[in-house]
């Protein structure tokens, strides 16, 4: 009986930790759950600058698939970032870790394949038995080719912009003021890149709806708001969540207030990191619907930075980053 109870538990603890994370902590169970995970290009490493709405800056990076490189704030010697806290190397090098379209594909393709198999619709929504098993070893090369296929797609074109490891940071790259932002984002100086009006209202709409596909648990909605190293990390989050049969239930989301901490160009992306206060309903309830952890009725106060990126060329804003403010 004993060995019996052991088995199912030995299996969660390791399907959580192949995911890459520690058990799921159900406190802050929104979309990051409280963590700092993500890219900003060169800029990865090093602090945003402080602004009114996180006037104490941003915690470090815990997570993130850009390697150290020359990047701002690195320290070779020690491999620590400017915060004195250990980095993460990330999972893929080469053009993949350096494009933040390319970046985390594997992942995310993976973890969407891990959520379903958790949650019970099987592997990328698989059959049974015999055949799903051949069905997952058909998905898998099928993703290993097109993975392929994208690092000869786009190594040319990302070494000839990089020059090298990492991002090319331009430092001296100047812009038009940014234009008066809409109410809750105060006009920010010395920003390196024009940040307008409808830049400002995209980063509050994806705010919005980032937590919307993550209480309905859209992934492909995801894939159409964050870079794919992104929807990696929040699948790997509801797939750790679905194997201990619960999930995060967010409500009520409501801006507050937000501004820009600062915004530039490298490599022929543009990036901006945005400062942001939001409230929402934030619970996480089991597979029968009971609330286990938070309030369907006291919202909580959340103040992240946000990081979103996008062609230099033109397109939508995705988000690259998040990152927790630091408290007094």
């Amino acid at each position: 009986m004993k060995k019996r109870f052991l088995t199912p538990v030995l299996t969660a603890f390791l399907t959580i930790s192949m995911l890459g994370g520690p058990l799921v902590q159900h406190a802050d169970a929104r979309p990051g759950q409280g963590g700092s995970m993500g890219s900003r290009g060169s800029r990865t490493w090093s602090a945003p600058p402080s602004t009114s709405t996180t006037p104490y800056g941003a915690s470090p990076m815990d997570r993130s698939i850009t390697p150290r490189g020359a990047a701002p704030g690195y320290n070779g010697s020690t491999g620590q970032n400017t915060y004195g806290a250990p980095y993460n190397r990330g999972m893929m090098g080469g053009a993949v870790a350096r494009h933040p379209f390319l970046s985390g594909f594997a992942g995310g393709m993976l973890g969407a394949g891990l959520f379903g198999l958790l949650s019970g619709h099987g592997f990328m929504g698989g059959v049974h038995g015999l055949f799903s098993f051949i069905g997952l070893l058909i998905q898998i090369g099928l993703i290993v080719m097109v993975v392929m296929w994208l690092v000869r797609r786009f190594s040319g074109n990302s070494s000839s912009r990089s020059g090298g490891s990492g991002f090319a940071l331009n430092p001296g790259a100047s812009g038009p003021a940014p234009t008066t932002p809409p109410a809750g984002f105060p006009a920010s100086s010395g920003a390196a890149l024009t940040i307008t009006s409808g830049d400002y209202q995209a980063f509050q709409q994806t705010l919005l709806d980032v937590q919307t596909a993550w209480n309905q648990q859209n992934i492909p909605a995801l894939q159409q708001m964050a870079t794919p190293e992104m929807v990696s990390y929040f699948n790997q989050q509801l797939a750790a969540l679905a194997s201990q049969g619960a999930r995060n239930v967010v409500s009520d989301v409501h801006f507050i207030q937000g501004d820009l901490a600062e915004a530039w160009q490298e490599a022929g992306m543009d990036y901006a990191t945005v400062a942001m206060r939001y409230s929402l309903i934030d619970l996480t309830t089991n597979a029968t619907g009971q609330v286990i952890e938070g309030s369907s009725t006291a919202p909580i106060t959340v103040t992240e930075l946000w990081t979103f990126t996008r062609p230099s060329r033109g397109g939508r804003w995705l988000l690259s980053a998040i990152q927790q403010g630091r408290g007094a």
